[in-house]
Protein backbone atom coordinates (compact mmCIF):
# COMPACT_ATOMS: atom_id res chain seq x y z
CA UNK A 1 0.00 0.00 0.00
CA UNK A 2 3.03 2.19 1.08
CA UNK A 3 4.64 2.01 -2.43
CA UNK A 4 1.35 2.59 -4.59
CA UNK A 5 1.17 5.43 -2.22
CA UNK A 6 4.12 6.40 -3.40
CA UNK A 7 3.67 5.66 -6.96
CA UNK A 8 0.59 7.91 -7.32
CA UNK A 9 1.89 10.43 -5.62
CA UNK A 10 4.70 10.72 -8.00
CA UNK A 11 2.45 10.54 -10.92
CA UNK A 12 0.44 13.67 -9.44
CA UNK A 13 3.31 15.68 -9.01
CA UNK A 14 3.98 14.73 -12.68
CA UNK A 15 0.56 15.51 -14.02
CA UNK A 16 0.97 18.65 -12.57
CA UNK A 17 4.32 19.35 -13.64
CA UNK A 18 3.04 18.55 -17.24
CA UNK A 19 0.22 20.72 -16.65
CA UNK A 20 2.05 23.74 -15.10
CA UNK A 21 4.05 23.59 -18.51
CA UNK A 22 1.73 23.62 -21.09
CA UNK A 23 -0.25 26.90 -19.27
CA UNK A 24 3.23 28.19 -19.91
CA UNK A 25 2.55 31.31 -17.06
CA UNK A 26 5.66 29.68 -15.11
CA UNK A 27 7.81 30.22 -17.48
CA UNK A 28 6.89 34.41 -18.84
CA UNK A 29 7.53 37.25 -17.31
CA UNK A 30 4.33 38.73 -16.12
CA UNK A 31 3.32 42.58 -16.75
CA UNK A 32 0.33 44.55 -15.64
CA UNK A 33 0.58 47.79 -18.40
CA UNK A 34 -1.69 50.49 -18.21
CA UNK A 35 0.01 51.84 -21.28
CA UNK A 36 -1.94 51.12 -24.25
CA UNK A 37 -1.34 48.02 -26.62
CA UNK A 38 -1.51 50.10 -29.30
CA UNK A 39 1.25 52.24 -28.38
CA UNK A 40 3.95 49.60 -26.32
CA UNK A 41 2.68 45.87 -27.63
CA UNK A 42 5.50 46.20 -30.63
CA UNK A 43 7.81 47.57 -28.02
CA UNK A 44 6.96 44.18 -25.77
CA UNK A 45 7.55 41.93 -28.85
CA UNK A 46 10.70 43.52 -30.04
CA UNK A 47 11.66 42.95 -26.36
CA UNK A 48 10.88 39.43 -26.52
CA UNK A 49 12.86 38.84 -30.04
CA UNK A 50 15.97 40.32 -28.65
CA UNK A 51 16.28 38.84 -25.46
CA UNK A 52 14.08 35.29 -25.98
CA UNK A 53 11.80 36.67 -22.68
CA UNK A 54 8.16 35.89 -22.57
CA UNK A 55 5.86 37.91 -21.71
CA UNK A 56 2.59 37.77 -20.78
CA UNK A 57 1.31 41.51 -20.80
CA UNK A 58 -2.38 42.43 -19.36
CA UNK A 59 -3.53 45.72 -20.37
CA UNK A 60 -5.52 47.72 -18.45
CA UNK A 61 -6.46 51.21 -16.95
CA UNK A 62 -3.96 51.81 -14.89
CA UNK A 63 -5.46 53.12 -11.58
CA UNK A 64 -7.63 49.87 -11.83
CA UNK A 65 -4.16 47.52 -12.16
CA UNK A 66 -2.98 49.86 -9.45
CA UNK A 67 -6.39 48.83 -7.24
CA UNK A 68 -5.80 45.31 -8.49
CA UNK A 69 -2.24 44.89 -7.52
CA UNK A 70 -3.54 46.09 -3.48
CA UNK A 71 -6.76 43.71 -3.76
CA UNK A 72 -3.91 41.03 -5.04
CA UNK A 73 -1.25 41.74 -2.70
CA UNK A 74 1.24 39.42 -2.05
CA UNK A 75 -0.43 36.80 -4.24
CA UNK A 76 -0.52 38.69 -7.26
CA UNK A 77 0.71 36.59 -10.51
CA UNK A 78 2.59 40.37 -11.80
CA UNK A 79 5.78 40.77 -11.82
CA UNK A 80 6.13 44.44 -13.07
CA UNK A 81 3.57 47.47 -13.24
CA UNK A 82 3.97 49.82 -16.56
CA UNK A 83 2.28 52.31 -15.94
CA UNK A 84 0.68 55.56 -17.72
CA UNK A 85 1.48 57.78 -14.98
CA UNK A 86 3.70 58.12 -11.44
CA UNK A 87 0.22 58.28 -9.59
CA UNK A 88 -0.06 54.79 -10.03
CA UNK A 89 3.08 53.57 -9.65
CA UNK A 90 3.05 55.64 -6.42
CA UNK A 91 -0.17 54.28 -5.05
CA UNK A 92 1.27 50.60 -5.93
CA UNK A 93 4.35 52.01 -4.07
CA UNK A 94 2.58 53.02 -0.96
CA UNK A 95 1.17 49.77 -0.56
CA UNK A 96 4.59 48.11 0.30
CA UNK A 97 4.12 46.03 -3.42
CA UNK A 98 7.07 47.36 -5.22
CA UNK A 99 11.27 46.12 -4.78
CA UNK A 100 13.82 48.98 -4.55
CA UNK A 101 15.73 49.53 -7.40
CA UNK A 102 19.76 49.38 -7.79
CA UNK A 103 20.84 52.98 -7.49
CA UNK A 104 22.89 52.68 -10.51
CA UNK A 105 19.43 51.78 -12.65
CA UNK A 106 18.21 54.83 -10.74
CA UNK A 107 20.94 56.94 -11.92
CA UNK A 108 20.02 56.72 -15.25
CA UNK A 109 16.82 59.09 -14.56
CA UNK A 110 17.15 62.37 -13.41
CA UNK A 111 15.48 62.37 -9.84
CA UNK A 112 12.75 64.48 -11.00
CA UNK A 113 11.41 62.03 -13.07
CA UNK A 114 11.45 59.42 -10.38
CA UNK A 115 10.49 58.06 -6.65
CA UNK A 116 12.31 59.49 -3.86
CA UNK A 117 12.35 56.45 -2.59
CA UNK A 118 13.54 54.24 -5.47
CA UNK A 119 10.48 51.97 -5.74
CA UNK A 120 9.54 52.91 -9.36
CA UNK A 121 11.37 55.32 -12.31
CA UNK A 122 10.13 57.11 -14.96
CA UNK A 123 10.68 55.96 -18.78
CA UNK A 124 9.23 58.62 -20.88
CA UNK A 125 8.09 61.72 -20.61
CA UNK A 126 4.89 63.86 -21.04
CA UNK A 127 3.33 67.40 -20.42
CA UNK A 128 -0.50 67.78 -20.12
CA UNK A 129 -1.71 70.47 -22.72
CA UNK A 130 -4.94 71.82 -24.08
CA UNK A 131 -5.29 70.06 -27.63
CA UNK A 132 -7.97 72.58 -29.74
CA UNK A 133 -9.64 72.74 -32.75
CA UNK A 134 -7.39 74.95 -35.30
CA UNK A 135 -10.83 76.38 -37.20
CA UNK A 136 -12.46 76.91 -34.38
CA UNK A 137 -9.78 78.70 -32.81
CA UNK A 138 -7.27 80.30 -35.57
CA UNK A 139 -5.71 82.53 -32.97
CA UNK A 140 -3.65 80.52 -29.91
CA UNK A 141 -3.31 83.60 -27.97
CA UNK A 142 -7.19 83.55 -27.73
CA UNK A 143 -7.07 80.40 -25.31
CA UNK A 144 -6.30 80.44 -21.52
CA UNK A 145 -2.70 80.14 -20.11
CA UNK A 146 -4.43 78.53 -16.71
CA UNK A 147 -6.70 75.39 -16.51
CA UNK A 148 -8.57 76.62 -14.11
CA UNK A 149 -10.04 79.14 -16.21
CA UNK A 150 -11.84 76.82 -18.81
CA UNK A 151 -15.23 76.68 -17.07
CA UNK A 152 -16.51 80.04 -17.74
CA UNK A 153 -20.27 79.96 -19.76
CA UNK A 154 -18.18 80.73 -22.60
CA UNK A 155 -16.75 77.35 -22.40
CA UNK A 156 -20.36 75.46 -22.21
CA UNK A 157 -20.17 72.25 -24.30
CA UNK A 158 -16.82 72.75 -25.95
CA UNK A 159 -15.10 71.08 -23.27
CA UNK A 160 -13.55 67.67 -23.51
CA UNK A 161 -11.66 65.28 -21.78
CA UNK A 162 -11.27 61.55 -20.21
CA UNK A 163 -12.52 61.49 -16.21
CA UNK A 164 -11.25 57.78 -16.00
CA UNK A 165 -7.88 58.42 -17.74
CA UNK A 166 -4.73 58.40 -15.11
CA UNK A 167 -2.87 61.10 -16.53
CA UNK A 168 -6.21 63.31 -16.06
CA UNK A 169 -6.51 62.14 -12.34
CA UNK A 170 -2.75 62.87 -11.74
CA UNK A 171 -3.36 66.46 -13.14
CA UNK A 172 -6.33 66.73 -10.62
CA UNK A 173 -4.03 65.45 -8.12
CA UNK A 174 -1.47 67.99 -8.52
CA UNK A 175 -4.63 70.74 -8.54
CA UNK A 176 -5.13 69.34 -5.15
CA UNK A 177 -1.77 69.42 -4.03
CA UNK A 178 -0.55 72.73 -5.68
CA UNK A 179 -4.29 74.65 -4.70
CA UNK A 180 -5.77 72.58 -2.21
CA UNK A 181 -8.95 70.25 -2.27
CA UNK A 182 -11.76 73.40 -1.75
CA UNK A 183 -10.28 75.01 -4.85
CA UNK A 184 -10.30 72.06 -6.87
CA UNK A 185 -13.62 70.19 -5.91
CA UNK A 186 -15.28 74.01 -7.02
CA UNK A 187 -13.60 73.53 -10.22
CA UNK A 188 -14.51 70.07 -10.61
CA UNK A 189 -18.16 70.83 -9.79
CA UNK A 190 -17.95 74.06 -12.44
CA UNK A 191 -16.87 71.82 -14.75
CA UNK A 192 -19.19 69.06 -14.79
CA UNK A 193 -22.00 71.88 -15.01
CA UNK A 194 -20.72 73.20 -17.99
CA UNK A 195 -21.72 70.42 -20.22
CA UNK A 196 -18.94 68.61 -21.20
CA UNK A 197 -18.11 65.90 -23.95
CA UNK A 198 -16.78 62.91 -21.37
CA UNK A 199 -14.54 60.31 -23.32
CA UNK A 200 -12.53 57.32 -22.75
CA UNK A 201 -9.06 58.09 -23.34
CA UNK A 202 -6.78 60.93 -24.67
CA UNK A 203 -7.26 59.12 -28.32
CA UNK A 204 -10.58 59.84 -28.46
CA UNK A 205 -10.48 62.93 -27.32
CA UNK A 206 -8.11 64.13 -29.59
CA UNK A 207 -10.29 62.68 -32.40
CA UNK A 208 -13.23 64.36 -30.88
CA UNK A 209 -11.69 67.97 -31.43
CA UNK A 210 -9.99 67.05 -34.88
CA UNK A 211 -14.00 66.24 -35.89
CA UNK A 212 -15.73 69.15 -34.16
CA UNK A 213 -17.22 66.81 -31.52
CA UNK A 214 -16.11 69.83 -28.92
CA UNK A 215 -13.59 73.08 -29.49
CA UNK A 216 -10.76 71.95 -26.70
CA UNK A 217 -9.76 69.11 -24.80
CA UNK A 218 -7.34 67.98 -22.03
CA UNK A 219 -4.75 65.52 -22.88
CA UNK A 220 -1.27 64.36 -23.41
CA UNK A 221 0.96 66.22 -25.71
CA UNK A 222 2.14 63.15 -27.32
CA UNK A 223 -1.44 62.13 -29.04
CA UNK A 224 -1.26 64.63 -31.21
CA UNK A 225 1.30 62.73 -33.47
CA UNK A 226 -0.83 60.15 -34.39
CA UNK A 227 -3.80 61.95 -34.80
CA UNK A 228 -1.80 64.10 -37.47
CA UNK A 229 -0.21 61.02 -39.06
CA UNK A 230 -3.14 59.98 -39.89
CA UNK A 231 -5.25 62.57 -40.95
CA UNK A 232 -2.09 65.47 -41.54
CA UNK A 233 -4.68 68.33 -42.40
CA UNK A 234 -6.87 67.38 -39.32
CA UNK A 235 -7.15 70.74 -37.33
CA UNK A 236 -6.16 69.90 -34.02
CA UNK A 237 -2.71 71.72 -32.73
CA UNK A 238 -1.60 71.49 -28.60
CA UNK A 239 -1.63 74.47 -26.07
CA UNK A 240 1.06 74.75 -23.64
CA UNK A 241 -0.42 76.32 -20.61
CA UNK A 242 1.53 78.60 -18.47
CA UNK A 243 4.88 77.76 -16.07
CA UNK A 244 3.48 76.83 -12.40
CA UNK A 245 -0.10 76.04 -13.99
CA UNK A 246 -1.49 72.12 -13.04
CA UNK A 247 -2.24 71.82 -16.47
CA UNK A 248 1.07 72.05 -17.46
CA UNK A 249 1.91 69.25 -15.45
CA UNK A 250 5.05 66.86 -16.47
CA UNK A 251 4.12 63.52 -15.81
CA UNK A 252 5.83 60.29 -17.00
CA UNK A 253 5.29 56.27 -18.07
CA UNK A 254 7.13 54.20 -15.81
CA UNK A 255 7.62 50.86 -14.16
CA UNK A 256 8.26 49.39 -10.88
CA UNK A 257 9.03 45.38 -9.88
CA UNK A 258 7.05 43.90 -7.48
CA UNK A 259 8.60 42.48 -4.71
CA UNK A 260 6.64 39.30 -5.10
CA UNK A 261 8.68 38.71 -8.36
CA UNK A 262 11.28 36.20 -6.79
CA UNK A 263 12.99 34.30 -10.31
CA UNK A 264 11.78 36.54 -12.72
CA UNK A 265 13.69 39.69 -10.71
CA UNK A 266 16.26 38.70 -13.17
CA UNK A 267 13.89 38.83 -16.36
CA UNK A 268 12.05 41.64 -14.81
CA UNK A 269 15.85 43.81 -14.58
CA UNK A 270 16.12 42.94 -18.21
CA UNK A 271 13.11 44.17 -19.04
CA UNK A 272 13.55 47.61 -17.30
CA UNK A 273 17.21 47.75 -18.93
CA UNK A 274 15.74 47.82 -22.14
CA UNK A 275 13.28 50.21 -21.96
CA UNK A 276 16.17 52.42 -20.68
CA UNK A 277 18.10 51.99 -23.58
CA UNK A 278 16.25 50.66 -26.88
CA UNK A 279 13.10 51.98 -25.60
CA UNK A 280 13.98 55.22 -25.53
CA UNK A 281 14.56 55.71 -29.14
CA UNK A 282 11.31 53.53 -29.85
CA UNK A 283 9.55 56.19 -27.24
CA UNK A 284 11.01 59.71 -29.02
CA UNK A 285 9.93 57.80 -32.44
CA UNK A 286 6.99 55.90 -32.28
CA UNK A 287 5.09 57.68 -29.42
CA UNK A 288 6.71 61.08 -29.66
CA UNK A 289 7.16 61.03 -25.74
CA UNK A 290 10.22 62.49 -23.98
CA UNK A 291 12.92 59.62 -23.42
CA UNK A 292 14.32 60.33 -19.91
CA UNK A 293 17.68 58.81 -20.37
CA UNK A 294 20.64 61.03 -20.94
CA UNK A 295 22.07 60.61 -25.45
CA UNK A 296 18.54 59.96 -26.66
CA UNK A 297 17.29 62.74 -28.24
CA UNK A 298 13.34 64.28 -28.22
CA UNK A 299 10.90 64.91 -30.94
CA UNK A 300 12.59 67.81 -32.75
CA UNK A 301 9.29 69.59 -32.68
CA UNK A 302 8.55 69.12 -29.01
CA UNK A 303 9.68 71.96 -26.75
CA UNK A 304 12.60 71.22 -24.24
CA UNK A 305 11.32 69.22 -21.21
CA UNK A 306 13.16 71.40 -18.99
CA UNK A 307 11.40 74.35 -20.32
CA UNK A 308 8.11 72.60 -19.07
CA UNK A 309 7.77 73.54 -15.65
CA UNK A 310 4.00 72.25 -13.90
CA UNK A 311 3.33 72.96 -10.16
CA UNK A 312 5.95 72.87 -7.65
CA UNK A 313 5.24 69.08 -6.30
CA UNK A 314 7.36 66.09 -6.72
CA UNK A 315 5.64 63.52 -8.35
CA UNK A 316 6.36 60.85 -5.68
CA UNK A 317 3.60 63.37 -4.16
CA UNK A 318 1.13 61.83 -6.27
CA UNK A 319 0.86 57.99 -5.22
CA UNK A 320 -1.16 59.45 -2.09
CA UNK A 321 -2.85 61.20 -3.54
CA UNK A 322 -4.84 58.63 -6.06
CA UNK A 323 -7.33 57.22 -4.04
CA UNK A 324 -9.04 60.82 -3.07
CA UNK A 325 -8.85 61.38 -6.03
CA UNK A 326 -10.85 58.97 -7.56
CA UNK A 327 -13.36 59.33 -4.66
CA UNK A 328 -13.57 63.34 -5.26
CA UNK A 329 -14.19 62.61 -9.21
CA UNK A 330 -17.16 60.37 -8.14
CA UNK A 331 -18.39 62.81 -5.87
CA UNK A 332 -18.91 65.26 -8.36
CA UNK A 333 -20.41 63.04 -10.93
CA UNK A 334 -17.45 62.39 -13.46
CA UNK A 335 -17.09 59.29 -13.10
CA UNK A 336 -19.37 56.34 -11.26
Amino acid sequence: MRRLLLITTALAALLLTVLATGCGGDDSLTVYSGRNEALVGELFEQFEEETGIEVDVRYGDSAELAATLAEEGGNSPADVFFAQDAGALGSVAEEGLLAELAPDVLAKVDERFRDPDGRWMGLSGRSRVVGYNTEVVPDEAELPDSIWDFTGEEWNGRVGFAPTNASFQAMVSAMRIAAGDERTRAWLEALAANDPKLYENNIQTLEAIAAGEVDVGFVNHYYLAGVLEENPGAPVANHLLADGDPGSLVNVAGLGILATAGDKSADARALLDYLLADGQTYFAEETDEYPLVEGYDAPPELPPIDDIHGPDLSLGELGAQLESTLELLNEVGLTS
